[in-house]
């Protein structure tokens, strides 16, 4: 919480480099700490792991992840590329409601 405050005051003050590294280290401190203790817990208490992702998400993440390194990989994003991501995230949220 003190780094979401702080995050807040410097984009207020109009230092957003600052706010950014603030907000991003927060976030990667956080998912640092956390899946690891989960992870240990996990194997404390003999049940299995799940990180939320189901087969289905996988292979639309995985997905979308090849489509940006060929958008930005290249140096160059065209409107088909972007048409391509839009459709990745269309099918993803049918598939949220129409699973």
């Amino acid at each position: 919480m003190p780094e979401a405050v702080s995050a807040v005051r410097a984009a207020l003050n109009n230092e957003l480099q600052r706010g950014l590294n603030v907000a991003l280290g927060s976030a990667c401190a956080t998912i640092g700490l956390t899946i690891p203790a989960i992870g240990a817990a996990s194997l404390l208490t003999g049940r299995s792991l799940t990180l939320g992702l189901g087969p289905g998400d996988t292979v639309l993440l995985i997905l979308a992840l090849a489509i940006s390194i060929v958008s930005f990989g290249t140096g160059r994003t065209t409107m088909l590329t972007g048409l391509v991501h839009l459709v990745v995230f269309v099918a993803y949220l049918f598939l949220i409601f129409v699973p």
